[in-house]
């Protein structure tokens, strides 16, 4: 089930709100709803692999509680069975059919359907089991692990969420008009980012991906086109998923969880490694908090020690995003750059902050492009045409016409790309009492609800609408 879908947004939630706070009275009724509404949110989509998700969550539990209850080496047994098992279904899942026909066996036949959002619950599951094991987290009933790990805001596409910082609000959160209020403007706000400019910018990258998708000189993609669609793309992934935080963050506000931000405008980034300081920011705390950090992170006496950290720690994460070997490049791409960024003490020696965010960019939208990409071959072809050596020229009558088209929406995804709204709304927002705040706080209820009413225009129309973080 999509959060941008009428299914969801004139059934599915209201109903599940309407419950929630008439079960005012008892804080386990409403966590039985919320549990039980997430079930039912994931069998929406999934109806078999629902099952997938409660043995999860049942196995999950017991090895918290067998580890919590363990000492010495009967814990960390039980730590690394917990480990292997989660990892191995991910494997199975997931891995398994990549992992053969690279092998030369796919007639073996083995091509499960992909589990959504398998990766981000089996690391909320992992995660919790390991903070038992360190002492940071007691093991829980079966009901709150439960709920933790399937609640529907960030059951399928994150952000990954610690177990310790959701444990109290499992038992304590409290509600309020305010805490309501906020999460609806932020999920309207993400519903407009998703359907209003990501989908524009899907069928832009779509259109001149598929032209360049057989790699052969019988559709030419002039630079010009290129650039448009790596652009198109870079946009894209950015409002989708971003625009998918923002809802389950909304969303969760909505029920009474506070969770963390999961991007603070990667796009105004200078350096590759502020990039991902911005950018998908609980995967990256995931990776650092359970890979790196207990590889010895930085801290080593011997720097080759720590590259071989940041390589294992880029390789998994190019191979957490999905069974291709364009996502393995794509993550040692970035170990590339990160490392030079290192030993060449960048970017302290650059003064320049347009220079620093204009190597960012491209650098980014570079690595976007194999993200994308069917295959290596795709996105070597993709590159020459981007530099114009697939005898390409330059111009292109398509890409003009994408752009007169589209401009508006380019405009946009730009600017909202940066913290100008933001930045104006706290300032709107500070000066209480003058005229412009009362102003504020009468335009910004009206635009929220413009976003929402066009924005379901939109999804009755059909448009095109998959959420890209599915996939992972």
């Amino acid at each position: 089930m999509l959060f941008s879908s009428v299914v969801f947004l004139f059934y599915f939630f209201p109903i599940v709100f309407l419950l929630y706070y008439l079960f005012s009275f008892s804080r386990t009724l409403q966590n039985v709803l919320l549990l039980c509404a997430s079930l039912v949110f994931y069998a929406w989509g999934e109806p078999i692999y629902v099952f997938l998700m409660i043995g999860s969550i049942v196995f999950n539990s017991l090895m918290g509680w067998l580890v919590g209850k363990q000492d010495g080496k009967s814990k960390k047994i039980w730590l690394w069975v917990t480990i292997a098992v989660n990892i191995a279904v991910l494997f199975v899942f997931k891995y398994l059919g990549f992992v053969l026909e690279t092998l030369g066996l796919e007639e073996l036949g083995v091509d499960l359907p992909l589990p959504i959002g398998i990766s981000f619950f089996t690391f909320q599951a992992l995660s919790y089991v390991v903070d038992v094991y360190r002492g940071t987290t007691k093991p829980d009933s079966v009901f709150n692990v439960g709920l933790y790990i399937s609640f529907f805001p960030q059951l399928i596409a994150g952000p990954i969420i610690q177990y310790n910082s959701v444990a109290d609000q499992i038992k304590n959160r409290k509600s309020s008009f305010d805490k309501i209020a906020v999460g609806i403007c932020r999920f309207t706000t993400g519903l407009g980012k998703k359907v209003l400019l990501s989908n524009c910018f899907a069928s832009i990258a779509d259109t001149v991906f598929q032209l360049s998708s057989i790699g052969t000189d019988k559709d030419v993609v002039p630079a010009m086109l290129a650039w448009v669609g790596s652009i198109a793309y870079t946009l894209q992934i950015y409002f989708d998923f971003s625009a998918y935080s923002d809802m389950a963050i909304g969303l969760a506000l909505c029920f009474g969880f506070k969770f963390g931000e999961n991007f603070n405008y990667p796009y105004i980034a200078t350096s590759v490694s502020d990039f991902w300081k911005r950018w998908h920011i609980s995967l990256t705390d995931w990776f650092r908090e359970y890979i790196y950090f207990p590889l010895g992170g930085s801290r080593v006496a011997n720097q080759d020690f720590m590259v071989r950290n940041m390589f294992i720690v880029w390789l998994l994460t190019g191979i957490w995003h999905g069974a291709n070997w364009t996502f393995i490049f794509w993550g040692l791409l970035y170990f590339v750059f990160q490392l030079a960024e290192r030993f060449f003490e960048y970017p302290e020696k650059i003064k320049s902050n347009f220079i620093k965010h204009v190597y960012t960019l491209l650098v980014v939208n570079t690595a976007w492009v194999v993200f994308r990409a069917d295959n290596l071959y795709q996105a070597g072809r993709y590159y020459m045409n981007m530099l114009g050596l697939n005898n390409n020229g330059f111009y292109s009558d398509t890409a003009v016409m994408l752009i007169r088209e589209n401009w508006v929406f380019l405009l946009l995804g730009i600017v909202f790309s940066t913290p100008i709204a933001r930045n104006m709304n706290e300032m709107f927002y500070a000066k209480q009492g003058t005229i412009v705040n009362r102003i504020y706080t009468v335009i910004y209820p009206v635009v929220m609800l413009l976003i929402l009413a066009v924005s379901v225009c939109y999804l009755a129309s059909g448009t095109y609408n998959p959420f890209i973080y599915f996939n992972f």
